[in-house]
C-alpha cells in the first residue's frame, strides 16, 4: 500500500509537516520580540514548499499514493504552489500588525499557519473521503485557535466562538452527507464512488434516496466552507472580529482549497448526479450575488464590506461550476472549470493586496477598518491608494485589470453551454456586478478625492511595502496578458479527464 510513488505525492506535505515542528522548537530560543528567526525560517520552509510544487506542477504528471488515499495531480499541485505563496505575502503583510498587537509573545502565528496550510495541502491532495475530511478539521481547527490570538480581546474571542460552533456544525453535515454516500456506494474512494454511481442501481449497494439526501448535505457542508447564502453568517463576523491578519489568512489561500475539494467531491466523485448538485449550486450562486452585493452596500465597517463582497465574489465562481455538463453533456467540463480555478485564483491575489493595504495602514491602538479611515488616502500615500484603486477595479470587474478577465472567463463558460437557463445567469451575474463596482468605486473616490482624517505617518518595513507594489503589479499585468494563467488553468483541468 505504501510504495516509493507515496513519498513522491506526498513530499512536499511531509516537509511542511517536519518543518512545522521544528520551528515551533526553535522558536522557543527566539527572544526578539518581532520573532526574526521563527519568522525567516517559516518564509524559507513556504518557499521551497512552493517550489516543490511548481515544479512537480510544472512535470504535469499524475500520481496516486498511499493505496490511492491521495492525488499528487497538475491542478492540486498548482493549488497547493497559489496556496503557499499567499500564505507566505499573509505573514510579511500581518508580522508588523501582529507585533504591535502582542500576537507574537510566541511564534504561535508562524506554525499554527503553517499546520493551517498543510490542512489546505491534504484537502487538497485528497482522494479519499476520509483524507479530505482530516484535512479539512486540521484547517478548521488551526484557524479557530489563530482567529483567538488576541486573549484579551473581547471581539477576537467573541468571533472565535461563533466560528468555531458554526464550524463544529458545518463539519458535522459535511460529515453525515459523506457517510450517506458512503452507504449508497460501499467506498470512501473517490474513484470508486464514481464508478458506482456511474453504473447506476446495478452497482449502488443502497438506495439512490439515500445518495441524494448524502449528496444535499455534502452540498451544504462545502457551501459553509465557500462562505456563500445561506450559510455565510460567520464570514461577516469573523472578518470583523479577528485580528486583521488573520482575516486575511481564512479569506486568502482556504479559498483555494475549498475550491479543490468542491472539484475532488462533486467532480471527481459525484459526476453524474452533476443534474442534481448543479440545480443546488445555482440557488447557492444566485442568493448570494444578490445578498452579498446588496448587503456590502450598507456597510460602513471595511472589513465587514470586504466580507460581504467576498460572499458575491465565491457565488460568482460557482457559475463557473454550473456550466460543465449540459443536458448529460461533459464537453465544456475543461473549460467551465478552468474558468472557476482562474476565477479563485485571482481572487486570492487581489484579496491579498486589499488587506495588505488595510493592515499597513494598521498601527499601534488603531484599527484601519471603516470605510472613512480610507479619506485622503492618495495625500497620505500615492503608493498604498494606487493599489487599492487597482485592486477595487479588479474586484469590480474593470479592464483591463485582472478581475475582468476572471468574471469574463465565467460568463463566456456561462454563455458556451448555450441555454436559455445559462444565458439568463449570466445577464444576472452582470448585473449584480454592476451594483457591486457601487461599492468598490466608492472607496476610490473616498481615497482620491475626501480630505484626509488622519494624519498619522504609514510607517511599514521594506519586505512588506515591496511585496505589496509587486501584489498590485500583479493584478494589472495578469489583466493585460491573462494568458498564460489562463491556459495553465485550463491544462490543469483537462489533466483531470484525460
Amino acid at each position: 500500500m505504501i510504495d516509493k510513488l507515496s513519498w513522491v505525492a506526498a513530499y512536499p506535505e511531509i516537509l511542511l509537516l517536519t518543518m512545522a515542528c521544528v520551528i515551533a522548537l526553535v522558536d522557543l530560543a527566539v527572544k526578539t520580540p518581532l520573532r526574526g528567526a521563527t519568522y525567516g525560517l517559516t518564509l524559507l520552509t513556504l518557499a521551497v514548499v512552493a517550489l516543490l510544487q511548481g515544479t512537480a506542477a510544472t512535470a504535469g504528471n499524475t500520481i496516486l499514493g498511499f493505496g490511492g488515499m491521495i492525488v499528487s495531480d497538475p491542478m492540486g499541485n498548482w493549488l497547493k504552489c497559489f496556496a503557499a505563496i499567499a500564505m507566505m505575502v499573509t505573514l510579511v503583510y500581518g508580522r508588523g500588525y501582529a507585533g504591535q498587537r502582542d500576537m507574537l509573545r510566541g511564534g504561535e502565528m508562524f506554525t499554527l499557519s503553517m499546520f493551517a496550510l498543510l490542512g489546505m495541502f491534504v484537502m487538497i491532495s485528497g482522494h479519499n473521503f476520509l483524507v479530505i475530511y482530516l484535512g479539512l478539521e486540521l484547517l478548521t481547527l488551526s484557524s479557530y485557535a489563530l482567529v483567538a490570538l488576541r486573549r484579551d480581546d473581547v471581539q477576537a474571542t467573541e468571533a472565535a466562538m461563533k466560528y468555531f460552533v458554526l464550524g463544529a456544525l458545518a463539519s458535522g453535515f459535511l460529515l453525515y452527507g459523506l457517510s450517506m454516500v458512503y452507504g449508497a456506494t460501499g467506498s470512501l474512494a473517490v474513484p470508486e464512488v464514481l464508478k458506482a454511481i456511474a453504473g447506476g442501481e446495478a452497482t449502488l449497494k443502497g438506495s439512490a434516496q439515500v445518495l441524494t439526501l448524502g449528496l444535499v448535505f455534502v452540498v451544504a457542508g462545502l457551501a459553509f466552507k465557500l462562505g456563500v447564502v445561506p450559510f455565510h453568517m460567520w464570514v461577516p463576523d469573523v472578518y470583523h472580529g479577528a485580528p486583521t491578519a488573520i482575516t486575511l489568512m481564512i479569506g486568502g489561500a482556504p479559498k483555494l482549497a475549498a475550491f479543490a475539494i468542491v472539484i475532488r467531491l462533486l467532480v471527481e466523485g459525484l459526476q453524474p448526479l452533476a443534474v442534481d448538485w448543479q440545480q443546488m449550486l445555482a440557488v447557492l450562486a444566485v442568493m448570494s450575488l444578490l445578498v452579498g452585493n446588496l448587503a456590502a452596500i450598507a456597510q460602513s465597517n471595511l472589513k465587514r464590506m470586504l466580507a460581504f463582497s467576498t460572499i458575491a465574489q465565491m457565488g460568482f465562481m460557482l457559475l463557473g461550476l454550473l456550466a460543465g455538463v449540459v443536458q448529460g453533456d461533459a464537453g465544456n467540463m475543461a473549460n467551465a472549470y478552468g474558468s472557476s480555478m482562474f476565477y479563485v485564483i485571482t481572487y486570492v491575489l487581489t484579496t491579498l493586496g486589499t488587506f495588505g493595504v488595510i493592515l499597513l495602514l494598521s498601527r499601534s491602538g488603531f484599527e484601519s477598518e471603516n470605510v472613512s479611515d480610507l479619506a485622503g488616502l492618495n495625500q497620505r500615500s500615492p503608493l498604498y491608494a494606487g493599489v487599492m484603486a487597482i485592486c477595487m477595479f479588479s474586484l469590480a470587474g474593470v479592464p483591463p485589470l485582472v478581475g475582468f478577465y476572471a468574471k469574463l472567463s465565467v460568463l463566456q463558460a456561462l454563455l458556451a453551454s448555450s441555454g436559455a437557463f445559462y444565458v439568463g445567469l449570466a445577464v444576472f451575474a452582470v448585473i449584480m456586478s454592476l451594483i457591486g463596482a457601487f461599492y468598490y468605486l466608492r472607496l476610490v473616490k473616498i481615497m482620491y478625492f475626501d480630505a484626509p482624517t488622519q494624519t498619522a505617518e504609514i510607517e511599514a518595513g521594506l519586505d512588506a511595502r515591496s511585496v505589496l507594489s509587486l501584489n498590485g503589479a500583479l493584478v494589472l499585468v495578469l489583466g493585460i496578458v491573462p494568458g498564460g494563467l489562463m491556459t495553465l488553468c485550463a491544462q490543469a483541468v483537462a489533466k483531470l479527464f484525460a
